[in-house]
Order: structure tokens, then C-alpha cells, then sequence
């Protein structure tokens, strides 16, 4: 298939599966001066669960959401439900200790089976299904790696281990390491269905509602974008990357990557089970039951660092296409979406107490693309905090724990510095474009004036011009095509074609440049 074959088999509109679910009410902004018991900023999954917990303990709950519910990474997820993340557990043991790392695996067990009881308590229908997860290798080098990941299951008592004849992928693999037992579900639905439970229980719910600061740390003051303020005793920010990111320090202990999705049509054999590579460029497997009956092929991967795709972003969609055509024999591709996630330094989500000395305030964040499990866990921890109650995992998830160890702390340092050294190079780069080298639905740097602006020209041929400067912490901002918007290659700051947020870290737009420089 040729390339302009591949393309044309992208659908231009970027519509996730799982968001394609409409029903959802719609709740007004919050205005005004209010007070509450609990706010919880970011009504993802970890914010929704925490958020019913909370209510279910008879707590008063104020739920606060910059955009649409379920409008940020849950309903851009692959959705899997899963204690398997990748080649995690022998390198967690070697950093957390045997201990640690099994109790990581319980958590998110329990988290997954959170999901699952409460789906059927509540009468949810959300395709909950349980499923084995599979680790794939197609090089001999990787399938090494599994067979050491395997002794680790088996010391961790993890049901599952090297598991090749059992793969039902349509091309050979040199190795296969199954956990079995884990899950699969429609996380817009199982939230919606939650959602309904908190208004039944009082729960006061607000979209549109960007919260910009924290305007104290004993006595927690939300600041919304349109100046109103909520009082509250605890604040949860669960915003998937921290709005008060400053606090902590988080911008410079979390990497922050994107990645790609596609649901496929397809004639052939779609596998049961889930699947993810263990080798490079990754690649995720998974079925979903589509509208009618049919069953849609997901298919995932080709990350990269946010604003730092080594070619134009659109190409990750293709990469996948041609994936599923290879393989899967698909034939339509009706929806296509990306996803960022980020990951702390030891790959152990941050979540309790942002930091020491602000009791008041927690956080939820840096999930390693493993939301779905982790989120659920998240939301009993921070309740059982809130509440006053000991939870046995909170130790190892509390963002205050000790320092890493010193190879951990020289990959910080590597870390820290790329973002230093892209601070500078941003600045150096020059655009080679004028205004009127931009063609309808192209954007990129352009020279204005003489100086630098980020331009984007529509489909009715208007030139939306702005500053390319992320408002978080001075970066220059990438031009990404695939979905019409501006990234930052520092801490992952997503912004419009004409300047507004999409993403955090970063509360305030780009300075639009309408006018001229």
C-alpha cells in the first residue's frame, strides 16, 4: 500500500472510540465564592473514584473539571485493566526490593478488581471482560528479557510465566510472558455510570472550570480561571499532570510522553486477550466490541516524547495502518487518537501528599501509561488519607518517599538537563516559512515582521497567529500536524492552533499574535 493510500485511510477527525460515547450530561462552571469539605480538581478515573469514595464516607464533595468529564486521558486510553506493565517487575525489584515490587502487583490487582465489583454492584455495562495480558517479542534479544521477567513473576508469585504457544498473534514471535486473569473494559462507560452515582449522592459537579492556582497551602483556596474561589479542608488534584507543579517540584521528576491509537475495521482474525511489545517501535493489541456486535481491532504505540517526533506526527498514525494492514488485514480505520502519559522517576505513580509541609493538598499522577488499575488504587488511597485510615499501599505510592538510588538520580540529572538544553535550542531555532507558505490546514513556525510566530491556516484560509512560547516555564512550543496543535518538548504543555490549553502543566494560553508582532 502506498503512502497516500495509508493516509487516506486515516480519518482527518481525531475522535477517540471511547469518547464517541455521548451520553454524558453537561454541568455548568463554577462561579462565584463556595466552600466544600473536599475538592477534587480533574474528573478522570483517578478524580471520579476518588471523588465517590470520598462521597460514599458521607463527606461533602465539590468535583471541578478544566474541560469535559472523562475528557482528558481516561477517554484516550487503550483501557486496558492490567498489573502488567511491560518489563516492570525485575527491574522494580532490583530498584524497590522483592517486598515492594509484589506489593505494587497487588495494588493494582485490587484496583482492577474495584472496577470490576463495582461495575456489577452498580449495574454498569461497561464490556468489562477478563483477560490474559501477553508481553510479545519478535527479536531473540527480547525474548531474553522475557525469560528474565519471567523468574521474576515466579519469585513474585505473579500467575503467569513464558506462555509462546498460547500467543494468537498472526506472525511469528520468538517469546511470549503471559499474566493471567487481568481485564479489559469501556472506561466512558464505567465512569458514566459512576458520575450518576455522585449526583445521586450530592456530589456538586462543574466543567469548564480551569483551576489555576492553589492559593493556600494550610487552608486550601481554589483560584478557577474565571476568578471564583472554593474553600475547602483537603484539596485532591488529580488533573493527570499536577496544575500546582511548582509545588513538589513535579515538572522536573516526571517524563512525559505521547502515543498513538487507532480502532480497526478488519475481516481477519482478531486475538483474544491483550497484548504489548517488548520490542521497539511499541506496539499494543487489544479488541473492544464495536457498535452492532462487531468486534473493532485497537491497535496502539509509536511513542515518543512530547514534542520531540523525529518526523511529522501524522506518520504515527500510519505506522500503526500499515501495522494492521500488514498483519490484520484491516480495512477501515474509523477512529484514531493519542494519548500522554507521564512517568516519575522509579515508574511509581505519585499519589498522597504533594509534598511536605502541604497535608492539605494531594495529588494524583505519573501513571506510566497503566491508568486504568493504578487510577482505581489511587482513589482508595487517597480517600483512606483523607479519612484518617491506614491503607497498606500508601508508603509506596506517597510522592514523598525517600531519594532514589544513585544511577536513578544520574538519569534525573540526564533528564533535567535535556529540558535545559531544549530551553536554549528553542530558542535558537529560526523558521525558513512566510504567512504565505502556510496551505490550508498547515501550521509550523513562520517569520513575521522579522521575528518568530507560531501560525496555523484553516480551512476558510484564516491565519491564526501566536507567541510559541509555553506559558509554564518559557519554552518554545513544536508543531504538531497530526493534531492541530502546539507542544512543549520541556514538561509536556499542550496548547490550540490558536493558543489555548489542552494540556498541563500550563494553566494560562498562548499570546495570540492576531495583530501582528
Amino acid at each position: 500500500m502506498s503512502q497516500n493510500e495509508q493516509q487516506s485511510r486515516i480519518p482527518e477527525s481525531k475522535e477517540s472510540f471511547w469518547r464517541a460515547y455521548k451520553e454524558l450530561p453537561d454541568y455548568p462552571a463554577f462561579t462565584g465564592n463556595k466552600s466544600t469539605e473536599v475538592a477534587v480538581v480533574g474528573a478522570g478515573i483517578a478524580g471520579v473514584i476518588t471523588a465517590y469514595l470520598l462521597a460514599k464516607e458521607g463527606k461533602k464533595v465539590t468535583l471541578l473539571d478544566a474541560g469535559k468529564l472523562i475528557d482528558g486521558v481516561t477517554g484516550y486510553t487503550t483501557a486496558k485493566i492490567s498489573a502488567q506493565h511491560g518489563l516492570m517487575y525485575l527491574p522494580l525489584m532490583k530498584l524497590v526490593g522483592e517486598e515492594q515490587a509484589k506489593l505494587y502487583y497487588e495494588a493494582n490487582m485490587e484496583g482492577l478488581r474495584f472496577i470490576e465489583e463495582t461495575a456489577e454492584k452498580l449495574n454498569i455495562d461497561c464490556d468489562f471482560s477478563r483477560q490474559n495480558a501477553f508481553i510479545y517479542s519478535t527479536k531473540e534479544t527480547s525474548a531474553k528479557l522475557l525469560e528474565k521477567e519471567a523468574e521474576a513473576y515466579e519469585k513474585l508469585g505473579i500467575e503467569g510465566g513464558l506462555a509462546r504457544e498460547e500467543s494468537e498473534l498472526p506472525f511469528p514471535v520468538t517469546e511470549a510472558l503471559v499474566m493471567r486473569n487481568q481485564a479489559q473494559f469501556h472506561p466512558v462507560k464505567f465512569l458514566a455510570g459512576l458520575v450518576k452515582e455522585l449526583e445521586k449522592m450530592g456530589v456538586e459537579i462543574h466543567e469548564q472550570s480551569r483551576a489555576m492556582k492553589i492559593l493556600s497551602k494550610k487552608d486550601p483556596v481554589i483560584q478557577t480561571e474565571n476568578l471564583s474561589h472554593l474553600s475547602c479542608d483537603k484539596a485532591v488534584v488529580a488533573t493527570h499532570y499536577p496544575f500546582n507543579d511548582f509545588d513538589g517540584m513535579y515538572f522536573s521528576r516526571m517524563s512525559i510522553e505521547r502515543s498513538y491509537a487507532i480502532a480497526v475495521r478488519t475481516q481477519g482474525t482478531i486475538p483474544e486477550g491483550m497484548y504489548i511489545s517488548a520490542d521497539s517501535p511499541s506496539r499494543s493489541i487489544r479488541y473492544t466490541p464495536g457498535e452492532n456486535g462487531e468486534k473493532l481491532l485497537l491497535l496502539g504505540g509509536d511513542g515518543h516524547p512530547t514534542g520531540k517526533s523525529s518526523v511529522e506526527t501524522m506518520e504515527h498514525y500510519e505506522n500503526l495502518a500499515k501495522f494492521g494492514e500488514d498483519y490484520f488485514d484491516a480495512e477501515e480505520i474509523p477512529y484514531r487518537w493519542s494519548a500522554q502519559d507521564m512517568t516519575t522517576l522509579d515508574k511509581i505513580p505519585y499519589v498522597g501528599t504533594i509534598t511536605a509541609g502541604y497535608e492539605n493538598i494531594l495529588v494524583a499522577t505519573g501513571f506510566h501509561k497503566w491508568g486504568m488499575a493504578n487510577g482505581a488504587i489511587a482513589g482508595r488511597i487517597l480517600t483512606d488519607q483523607i479519612v484518617g485510615r491506614d491503607n497498606r499501599y500508601a508508603a509506596l505510592f506517597d510522592p514523598t518517599r525517600p531519594k532514589l538510588k544513585a544511577v536513578d538520580a544520574a538519569s534525573f540529572l540526564k533528564d533535567n538537563a535535556s529540558v535545559a538544553k531544549e530551553l536554549v535550542t528553542g530558542k535558537l531555532k529560526k523558521p525558513s516559512k512566510t504567512i504565505d507558505d502556510l496551505e490550508k490546514g498547515q501550521g509550523g513556525l513562520v517569520k513575521v515582521d522579522g521575528k518568530k510566530a507560531g501560525g496555523y491556516r484553516d480551512e476558510y484560509g484564516q491565519v491564526h497567529l501566536v507567541k510559541p512560547t509555553c506559558t509554564h516555564m518559557g519554552c518554545d512550543v513544536a508543531w504538531n500536524d497530526a493534531e492541530t496543535s502546539w507542544d512543549c518538548p520541556c514538561h509536556g504543555s499542550r496548547f490550540s492552533h490558536t493558543g489555548e490549553v489542552l494540556e498541563g502543566p500550563a494553566v494560562k494560553p498562548l499570546k495570540k499574535l492576531e495583530g501582528g508582532i
